[in-house]
């Protein structure tokens, strides 16, 4: 599981750089208004799309079916994957027709806010992006297959080539004289879909030896919707968090859409490295303990995911609240992205970069569930609390502006994890020892090197401001309040909590004995 956790870890770490990277390029162009609002908007949609056909879950449904009957009868394991991609694929592409069809009249739902004028250009977005679903779920059924064999360099791809393609169409195609604007990122997804999202694992499943039958009926289906029915109906908090943030940001003011998502992006970088990555790592090996009844293991797999997560993020996420005002000046600022746009985001980054480690633990609990095949739990405890929580946003949104929709967002995934977290008890209770414990300890061993990051950020701003371009002031900053973070970090970690330390360099040394 290391290696896979490793591949995934990189991969996620790059994809959301690349990320980072076409944000930049958007903000610079379009800074917080603008038609970066509206591109933020054009995806709320066809994501919806992809979450009520169980698109992002396809993998976590599939790969607990298709163990079991691969071991059993592989022939048949085929042609009840045969059946689900047909399905699936015929499904998606009504569905995206008829959404095609009518979205002039659905595009005033996805972003109350805007003007008849920004409907119009919204609609044109929408219909660019649509079709981008047709490839998404036919793609999730062959990147199931590849976490099946245990190979996951093809999947770690993905990404890449996928936040690639929209940075390239979104920056070349309006010199080209092929787009106009934000017109060209949405090409990007499009495209970006086709090639990494379908075609890739398309070839690499082929060329792993698939086969495939024309079927429509099969004995599994039934098992197989109910696991991923829940995932439709059920509209969780953590899928639907960063579609709540462009609606509700179109009510909270001009340009707060933009500068919210901003937030979010940097927000999810580590949650992607450490915890998505550890998750989607974890989950094959999970599942198979799960098929094989070893629930001892399997709780050792999950104890040790989720303490190693913890130890790992939660230095990351002090340092990011001490760094959020120089991290989004150097990610995000220039262009039309002013300084004061910085100001205004980086008390969202630091609100949302309280729930990060909430955010972590939620990623292997819900996969802790999957792979025993209970998708019920998750999705009704991710249900309840979207519900629970959308009459705040509609009362907050407008009277308290971006922030108390970032207070909302953090506080609707920390009630999430911990309702969630309460749920699992009667089957996790091994791998919950300690836990607690660790995570207060950790807490405090990162209170003194938060309190010493602030501080040295502070200081290096207020020597170096006007000296040199702020450019190099905000890289001094990081870097300066990096070093004090991770000196003081390690001091206060050999005396109180060595084997933290122990974790982060055994991956090194390893690398060095070979």
């Amino acid at each position: 599981m290391g290696i896979a956790a490793l591949i995934m870890g990189f991969s996620v770490l790059v994809s959301r750089f690349m990320g980072l990277f076409r944000d930049k390029v958007i903000s610079w162009q379009f800074g917080a208004g603008g038609e970066k609002g509206l591109y933020f908007a054009a995806v709320i949609l066809p994501d919806f799309l992809n979450y009520l056909l169980a698109g992002g879950y396809v993998s976590i449904t599939l790969i607990p079916l298709l163990s079991k009957l691969m071991e059993n009868d592989e022939e048949d394991a085929w042609k009840f994957f045969s059946g689900v991609l047909i399905w699936a694929s015929g499904i998606v592409v009504v569905l995206s027709a008829v959404l095609w069809i009518f979205a002039p009249y659905l595009v005033p739902f996805l972003a109350p806010g805007f003007s008849e004028t920004q409907f119009v250009r919204l609609t044109e977005f929408l219909r660019i992006i649509l079709p981008a679903q047709i490839c998404f779920l036919p793609g999730a059924c062959f990147t199931a297959l590849l976490y099946i064999r245990k190979k996951f360099t093809v999947p770690a791809l993905i990404p890449l080539i996928y936040n690639g393609m929209i940075l390239l169409c979104g920056v070349f195609f309006p010199y080209l004289g092929i787009a106009e604007g934000m017109e060209g990122f949405c090409w990007g997804v499009l495209l970006g879909a086709f090639l990494g999202s379908f075609y890739l694992p398309f070839l690499a499943a082929k060329a792993d030896g698939i086969r495939f039958y024309w079927i429509l009926k099969h004995r599994c289906f039934k098992r197989f919707l109910c696991l991923a029915v829940p995932l439709m109906l059920g509209q969780s908090i953590v899928v639907l968090d960063e579609q709540f943030i462009r609606i509700f940001g179109s009510m909270a003011g001009t340009g707060e859409v933009s500068l919210l998502s901003y937030s979010r992006r940097i927000m999810m970088v580590p949650v992607g490295v450490v915890a998505q990555a550890a998750g989607v790592a974890s989950f094959p090996f999970l599942a198979s303990l799960f098929v094989k009844n070893d629930m001892q293991s399997f709780c050792q797999t999950m104890h040790s995911a989720i303490k190693n997560t913890l130890i790992l993020v939660l230095p990351v996420t002090f340092y990011m609240i001490a760094a959020a005002k120089p991290v989004l000046g150097l990610i995000f600022e220039g262009g039309q992205f002013g300084a004061e746009e910085t100001v205004l985001a980086a008390p969202y980054l630091q609100i949302m970069m309280i729930a990060v480690p909430f955010w972590c633990v939620q990623q292997i609990l819900g996969r802790s569930f999957y792979a025993m095949e209970n998708t019920v739990t998750p999705a009704l405890v991710g249900s309840m609390i979207t519900v629970f929580i959308i009459p705040f946003y509609f009362y907050c949104a407008p009277r308290f502006g971006a922030v108390s929709v970032a207070f909302l967002t953090s506080a609707s995934v920390i009630a999430y994890t911990l309702t969630l977290w309460f749920a699992g008890r009667k089957y996790f209770q091994r791998a919950y020892r300690g836990i607690l414990c660790l995570l207060l300890k950790n807490v405090l061993c990162n209170g003194i090197p938060f309190f010493l990051c602030l501080a040295g950020g502070y200081c290096s701003e207020l020597f170096l401001q006007g000296k040199i371009p702020l450019l190099w002031v905000q890289l001094a900053q990081i870097g300066f309040a990096g070093l004090v973070y991770l000196i003081s970090y390690l001091i206060v970690a050999k005396y109180f909590m060595p084997e933290n330390i122990t974790l982060l360099i055994s991956p090194f040394l390893r690398r060095l004995k070979r």
